[in-house]
């Protein structure tokens, strides 16, 4: 059983130590995904195009946040020089997969985006797997877990009401959390964070 409190408290633990940089990213990462939705034409090709590389960016920059390596904020767009191909194939299949699933109603789409969710984490800490491998290991890797990051997830649901109360901005903390706490939670799950 994977201890949430101690997680969270790990990630605000990494995040008190910087001040301006996750903020400045969850900002980012909210324009980027605004002008994916204004651009109304290119909506859909867009967010597809982008979803896996910038995804993996994300994860490359609270990883580094973790091993204390000093992130930058140009890490989210790492993707694109590093390992474009396999991020992207694997955030658009994987978005595909999620969306047939969801034709069978909206809980096995659900599921499957659990168990999906590990591979871009995969992706970054492992070179040499490529994308059909880093989804299946995700598979693998959250059997018997997908129900905790659920949790996990529900319970930034009330930081997240909060936020969008105070304007929206509220939002730009929480964002920064939550990703350091997911990344804890894969830390923990690949025995990288034995503390959890």
């Amino acid at each position: 059983m994977i201890d949430r409190p101690y997680l969270k408290q790990q990630a605000r633990n990494e995040l008190i130590h910087i001040f301006a940089e996750p903020w400045l990213l969850a900002l980012l990462m909210c324009l980027i995904s605004n002008l994916l939705l204004s651009l109304s034409v290119y909506t859909i090709i867009g967010f597809f195009l982008l979803v896996g590389p910038l995804t993996y960016g994300l994860i490359k920059y609270f990883v580094k946040l973790h091993k204390k390596q000093e992130p930058l904020i140009n890490d989210v767009f790492s993707a694109f020089s590093e390992r474009f191909q396999d991020s992207f194939l694997l955030g658009f299949l994987e978005m595909i997969f999620i969306m047939l699933w969801s034709l069978l109603f909206v809980i096995p789409g659900i599921v499957k985006s659990y168990s999906y969710s590990m591979s871009q984490y995969l992706l970054l800490e492992d070179p040499s797997l490529d994308w059909r491998q880093a989804h299946e290991k995700s598979r693998q890797m959250m059997y018997g877990h997908k129900f905790e990051l659920f949790i996990l997830d529900l319970s930034f649901l009330g930081w997240y009401i909060v936020g969008m109360l105070c304007f929206g901005f509220g939002v730009l903390w929480v964002i920064p959390y939550h990703q350091a706490t997911r990344v804890n939670f894969y830390l923990a799950l690949d025995g990288k964070n034995i503390n959890a």
